[in-house]
């Protein structure tokens, strides 16, 4: 059996050849995000050339997407404001996710940069976008009645309640 395994590398049997890998789930939803922001400049009245996309651009760009989300998000004036499971349904409007949209610029930003563009000219890391997405968070936040940093901070401290309230003492 060994020497049959020595055949086929010799001959370079399929097995050892060089395969082009499959790009990861990552890489793959990088290169559909790119190619759709791509598509989105392209489709504006008049075509904006990507050496000219500025940031602006980019939050137009994620308010367009809006219209296509699938998360749920209350309006002030709705009764549901504030709960974060609502009992009945409501005609408050769908939106992308808060999380969605930050992983979105993530990749963006990242395939800016391997188009060849520079660190110092990338509109998706600028901080109006980040700006902006922290609106989207803290409003989305509010909306479902869950306050996102209250939320990381309770987290942090009940870890150090734990920890000092150990049978352990340092001094």
């Amino acid at each position: 059996m060994s020497r049959e395994r020595g055949k086929d590398v010799a001959e370079g049997s399929s097995e050892n050849q060089q395969q082009p890998a499959t790009p990861s789930r990552y890489e793959s939803q990088k290169r559909r995000d790119w190619n759709t922001f791509g598509q989105y400049l392209k489709n504006q009245r008049p075509p904006v050339p990507l050496s000219q996309c500025n940031s602006s651009h980019v939050l137009e760009f994620l308010r367009y997407l809006d219209q296509f989300g699938k998360t749920k998000v209350h309006l002030q004036g709705c009764m549901f404001y504030g709960q974060p499971e609502p009992p009945a349904p409501c005609t408050c409007p769908l939106r992308q996710a808060w999380g969605s949209l930050d992983a979105l610029i993530g990749r963006l930003r990242a395939a800016y940069e391997e188009n060849g563009g520079t660190p110092e000219t990338n509109p998706f890391a600028n901080a109006s976008i980040r700006v902006y997405l922290r609106e989207v968070r803290d409003y989305q936040a509010k909306a479902r009645g869950i306050p996102h940093k209250k939320k990381k901070k309770q987290q942090i401290s009940s870890k150090r309640n734990d920890e000092s309230s150990s049978g352990i003492q340092f001094s």
